[in-house]
């Protein structure tokens, strides 16, 4: 949903603005709302942040985050899971996490609501492969099919049960097939 404004707001004047329910990006100028996540998003999210967790976190080696706002480039995202390296997570001088994340995470995962733009979430995750993410995933849950992006490759679908997901060098001690994802559907 498109919120239209009397005037064109600065990516710093959006930021000032307080935060909606669902939240909102900014983008190309225009302020877009998210629509409400629903159950499948939900739950995939749901399993998915603790999965990949489960295997960078204890090593110190990246954190996933659930509706992280994201600025970098003149936008201002929130990915349904944004991934960052350990070392680029973002810290105050008590080394305690930092609240603003002005950078582009290392892996963008999206997952697609059905009243969702297939080509908006797109074009999200094109836009952070231009400004230093790794990778990008694009899950659909009503096709049970995984776009899976890179920088300058040619975009790659997964949908066969038993196929074995890419993930960025850094998790690759996460091991995911399409059937274990979508699995997570289940009650």
């Amino acid at each position: 949903m498109v919120q239209a404004q009397s005037q064109t707001l600065t990516l710093e004047e959006f930021l000032q603005l307080p935060e909606t329910k669902p939240a909102s990006e900014y983008i190309d100028g225009q302020i877009i709302q998210k629509p409400m996540p629903q159950g499948k998003h939900s739950k995939i999210q749901g399993e998915f942040v603790p999965a990949i967790n489960s295997v960078t976190k204890p090593k110190k080696i990246a954190c996933a985050f659930p509706e992280l706002r994201c600025t970098f480039g003149g936008r201002s995202t929130i990915p349904d899971i944004a991934v960052f390296v350990w070392s680029r997570i973002p810290c105050e001088d008590s080394g305690e996490i930092a609240n603003v994340f002005p950078l582009a995470s290392d892996w963008t995962i999206e997952i697609l609501s059905p009243e969702q733009s297939h080509t908006k979430v797109t074009k999200n995750i094109l836009y952070c492969l231009k400004h230093g993410t790794q990778m990008g995933w694009l899950i659909d849950p009503d096709e049970k099919t995984v776009f899976v992006y890179r920088p300058k490759q040619e975009i790659e679908m997964f949908d066969e049960p038993n196929a074995l997901l890419p993930v960025p060098s850094f998790a690759s001690e996460l091991n995911l097939t399409v059937k274990d994802l979508f699995a997570w559907l289940l009650l």
